[in-house]
C-alpha cells in the first residue's frame, strides 16, 4: 500500500517553483530599497568617482585619433596619438586606484 507521507514530485515542484518565485522577488526588493536598477547605480559610481569616466573618454579619443592617423599615413601623429593613449590609460588606472582608497578609507562601519 502506498502511503502519502511524501508529496507527489508534481507537489515538490510546484513548491520550489514557488519558492524561487519568491526568492526573486525579495532579491528584487533589495535592489530596489539599495538604489534602483543599473542606470541608478552606474550614475551612483560616476558621481562617486568622475576622473574614471573622463579617463576612458580620453582614451578612446586617444586611440581613435591614433588609429585614424595611422590610416591615412601620418605616423608623426599616429606615433603621438598612441603616447597620448598610454598617458591616458595610465591616468585612468591612477583614477581607478585613488578612487578604491578613498572608498576604503570613508567605509561606513
Amino acid at each position: 500500500m502506498a502511503s502519502n507521507k511524501f508529496p507527489s514530485e508534481a507537489d515538490s515542484s510546484e513548491k520550489d517553483r514557488l519558492e524561487w518565485l519568491q526568492t526573486v522577488e525579495d532579491l528584487n526588493e533589495i535592489r530596489r530599497s539599495q538604489g534602483g536598477g543599473m542606470r541608478e547605480r552606474m550614475l551612483s559610481k560616476i558621481k562617486e568617482n568622475p576622473l574614471v569616466p573622463i579617463g576612458l573618454v580620453a582614451t578612446t579619443v586617444a586611440l581613435s585619433c591614433g588609429l585614424y592617423a595611422m590610416k591615412s599615413g601620418n605616423k608623426r601623429r599616429s606615433q603621438l596619438m598612441m603616447r597620448a593613449r598610454i598617458g591616458a590609460q595610465g591616468f585612468t588606472v591612477a583614477a581607478l586606484i585613488m578612487g578604491i582608497l578613498v572608498a576604503s578609507g570613508t567605509k561606513k562601519t
